[in-house]
């Protein structure tokens, strides 16, 4: 723990620095990506954990596991943006995000998020957004997919081109689950020591990803890496979509649709 704390106190700045309004991370989510005004892709993990004394159902998981919560964001390259850790694992009932402090920094614009800018060949201002999976509500800074079955092409081609740049979270943890071997099995400690684990390796994976030249293997387009061992999905979070939330998602799939926001795959793909 001495060793997780030093580490913490050290490189946390350094590694994980608060978020500014540069917007190099939304160029290279379109660049590699292909997805404009994208400022990250947001998901979290329950870590298994062994159960803690005297805490009851305190950590107690959907999954009927001990647990607490690992919230990030990432951007285009792997790298963590933002984590929050140590919700508890009892906390499934879909206010993770919302009661988390990543989520009320979004909700409440105080992550130095860039104002709207054009679609790139358009003059459609949108606002920067971040994505999510299923899991996560519609809103005016976080897209998800259109849900349901029998949708139409332009929905799929949305969902697909969301999709792609949202599976860069998910390869992450694949990335750090492979590389600290602690998460593929029950970690055996307090849960505040837990929290210190846990955010030493983020911080140690941002280290490795900026200073290991190996790491940059990752970057490939045909890349998948899946978290696994304790690593388990959040369940669905509150939250209701705006009459704007609805609008954004509807001008970036009729920009995916269009002949400057299409790319030569998408059609082949859905």
């Amino acid at each position: 723990m001495e060793t997780c704390k030093i580490i913490t106190e050290n490189l946390l700045n350094e590694m994980l620095p608060k978020p500014t309004e540069e917007k190099h991370i939304a160029n290279d989510f379109y660049t590699i990506w292909n997805f404009p005004n994208c400022l990250g892709a947001i998901d979290g993990k329950h870590i298994t954990i062994q159960a803690p004394p005297n805490s009851g159902s305190l950590y107690f998981n959907y999954k009927k596991m001990f647990s607490i919560v690992l919230l990030a964001l990432v951007d285009a390259k792997y790298n963590f943006i933002a984590v929050d850790v140590g919700a508890h694992g009892k906390n499934s009932d879909g206010g993770i995000f919302a009661n988390s402090n990543l989520g009320r920094a979004l909700q409440q614009d105080s992550l130095f998020v860039p104002g709207n800018a054009a679609l790139p060949g358009t003059h459609t201002l949108v606002p920067h957004v971040i994505v999510g999976d299923e899991a996560f509500p519609l809103k005016t800074y976080l897209m998800r997919s259109y849900p349901g079955q029998g949708l139409d092409v332009s929905k799929r081609i949305f969902n697909y081109r969301l999709s792609r740049a949202r599976r860069i979270i998910e390869n992450a943890f694949g990335i750090l689950s492979q590389k600290f071997r602690i998460y593929n099995r029950r970690i055996q400690a307090k849960p505040e020591h837990v929290d210190y684990i846990i955010l030493t390796t983020c911080i140690l994976h941002n280290f490795i990803r900026k200073f290991d030249n190996d790491a940059n293997e990752y970057m490939y387009e045909g890349v998948s890496v899946n978290a696994n061992g304790t690593l388990e999905n959040l369940p669905m979070q509150g939250g209701n979509a705006t009459k704007d939330a609805f609008r954004i998602r509807n001008l970036l799939k009729d920009y995916f649709n269009s002949e400057v926001g299409s790319v030569p795959w998408q059609e082949y793909i859905v």
